[in-house]
């Protein structure tokens, strides 16, 4: 896949079909509209092209602090996967949020890249104050010669997807049903750093996973069931998010992944953590005892839970 992050670098071309939107988190919705754009390139012999926002614009035109979905690197991965030949980054900031509807159409997307056909959600606003919408968007084809296909919503057992739905989701710990919305699970980038060892002294080791993005969402406090992939080698376990109430020893969340059979020294490795379900709440026990002892349930219904979908 090629990325231009600038419109500058991508040829202008009106033999294009193309698609536009931020597309945090890459999920059901955002697949079905590309599958759709790579159908319409390959039956239409037109490159496709999609065209995104970095940063997300809601930082941009908001005080709200929005946690990603997928980080830019993740969406670059997973379009790449979809089939998507050409990815435009263009670069949100308040200059570019004044833009009206008409004047983004007309100047990047007919002008720089070129465009015959323009296929949109059933939710999609662009342009200043989110003013345009697919009506206006037909109106503009007329003037520019460029035909309109805006894709209804798609459902999951009468849910509309959505990542804001998503995120809510991970926020309230419910990651089976984030993943079913998503179509995968769940997944961050982080590094393994050096801790107080203390799951070593109770019997279970883990790594200690500073994330890769400061910005990307972590999902509620608690012990879930992971998957996680360092150097291409896929291993289960569980992993803890949250304060280590029992020590009280920081003020800031700690995620620890315990990996079971795993006892190789990847300090410094990148790893890649999928979370797969989420097992209970984080909680405060009155002994290290207590604290070792559901630590061994937890790991035994994790083990049961990996059993089962590996078989």
């Amino acid at each position: 896949m090629n990325i231009f992050k600038s419109i500058n670098e991508i040829s202008r071309n009106e033999n294009t079909v193309l698609t536009i939107g931020t597309f945090d988190g890459i999920h059901k919705g955002h697949k079905f509209l590309f599958d759709r754009l790579k159908q319409y390139s390959e039956q239409n012999n037109l490159r496709n092209v999609v065209i995104t926002f970095e940063p997300h614009p809601r930082t941009v035109v908001s005080d709200f602090e929005i946690k990603l979905l997928t980080t830019f690197e993740e969406k670059a991965e997973l379009l790449a996967q979809f089939g998507i030949e050409n990815l435009v980054v263009l670069k949100f900031s308040k200059e570019f949020a004044e833009q009206t509807s008409e004047e983004f159409i007309t100047n990047i997307v007919c002008n720089k890249i070129g465009v015959k056909h323009i296929i949109i959600g059933h939710d999609h606003k662009f342009g200043k104050n989110r003013n345009g919408d697919d009506n206006e968007l037909i109106e503009l084809g007329k003037k520019h010669n460029f035909t309109v296909e805006c894709l209804g919503p798609v459902k999951n057992d009468e849910i509309v997807i959505s990542s804001t739905k998503i995120r809510n989701l991970l926020l309230e710990g419910d990651v089976q049903n984030a993943n079913l919305l998503l179509g995968r699970n769940y997944c961050f980038y982080g590094n393994v750093v050096k801790g107080v060892s203390r799951g070593k002294i109770l019997g279970f080791p883990t790594a200690n996973i500073n994330v890769a993005n400061e910005s990307k969402l972590i999902p509620k406090n608690g012990v879930y069931i992971v998957k996680a992939k360092i150097d291409d080698e896929n291993v289960y376990g569980v992993m803890n998010v949250g304060f280590r109430p029992t020590f009280a020893d920081t003020l800031s969340v700690v995620i620890e992944a315990h990996l079971f059979e795993f006892s190789k020294n990847i300090y410094g490795k990148e790893i890649r953590i999928e979370l797969l379900t989420r097992i209970r709440d984080e909680k405060k026990f009155n002994n290290t005892e207590e604290l070792i002892y559901q630590i061994g349930k937890d790991k035994k219904q994790a083990i049961q839970f990996v059993g089962k979908i590996i078989n």
